[in-house]
């Protein structure tokens, strides 16, 4: 992926990285269209930022996916990039079903069933098009788990092997699949993300995102450096290190007290 001269649709940029990658990207040469539920909040995002177009869409709603596909590909038929940012992240506890079985089929739901239906909204327009690319969004925890949000960790993991599967699929055709993969960062994405010392400041994470698209146009892995711990702990053979770090546990996986890591 270029890091100018693209048309992008950005499901899921309302806020967090989707809206920061949005407004970065359009600033380095590109077309960009946001999308989201609430059209409000895009028109007051396209009012405060002249030049970003946006889309209604709901990531959990077929027939929404559809609808906004349609829109888009009519309105930019030049759309050479989706990146499927649309996710949630809950607390969960599945010690019992109440603490949990809501909220992982609302996590499957918008963060895999959501990208799936996205890419099958979009994949013969992008196969089309003379060079385009999807990029998927994955996480650390997709390597690495975070014990409070196992659906989360789950979906994510999910969302790895599925581009990986999908680049094989792709290879030969005019479509790249690139995976974002975002340590925490100081997003609202889970309360008190935004003020955590160990999350990485946004600002910081588009700078090192739009550096390393810049640079590594071939790129099949988006990894800032914060995110490498988690991704390579089984690689450098200290996974069990990584997971009593990210979730402040002593060596026999009794939780110590302290500030969360997310």
């Amino acid at each position: 992926m270029d890091i100018a001269g693209n048309t992008v649709f950005i499901p899921g940029a309302t806020s967090g990285i989707g809206l920061a990658l949005a407004l970065r990207l359009h600033d380095e040469g590109n077309t960009v269209i946001v999308g989201g539920r609430r059209t409000a909040l895009l028109e007051q995002i396209t009012a405060e930022h002249p030049g970003l177009h946006a889309v209604q869409i709901d990531t959990t709603d077929p027939g929404s996916i559809q609808r906004a596909a349609a829109q888009v590909t009519a309105e930019h038929p030049d759309l050479d990039v989706l990146v499927t940012m649309a996710g949630i992240m809950r607390v969960e506890d599945w010690t019992t079903p109440s603490g949990f079985l809501a909220s992982a089929e609302e996590t499957v739901t918008t963060n895999l069933l959501g990208p799936i239906r996205l890419i099958g909204a979009f994949i013969e327009h992008l196969r089309s098009r003379p060079d385009a690319t999807i990029m998927t969004v994955s996480s650390g925890l997709a390597f690495a788990p975070l014990r409070i949000t196992p659906s989360y960790n789950a979906t994510k993991a999910a969302i790895h092997m599925l581009s990986e599967s999908l680049r094989l699929q792709l290879s030969g055709t005019s479509v790249a699949v690139v995976e974002l993969e975002p340590p925490s960062v100081r997003t609202a994405l889970l309360p008190g993300q935004e003020e955590s010392e160990f999350a990485m400041p946004l600002a910081d994470f588009v700078d090192e995102v739009t550096e390393l698209i810049r640079t590594q146009p071939d790129a099949r892995e988006i990894q800032v450096e914060n995110v490498k711990f988690l991704r390579y702990g089984e690689a450098r053979g200290d996974y069990d290190h990584v997971v009593a770090t990210l979730n402040h546990l002593d060596p026999h996986g009794v939780r110590r007290s302290g500030p969360r890591s997310g």
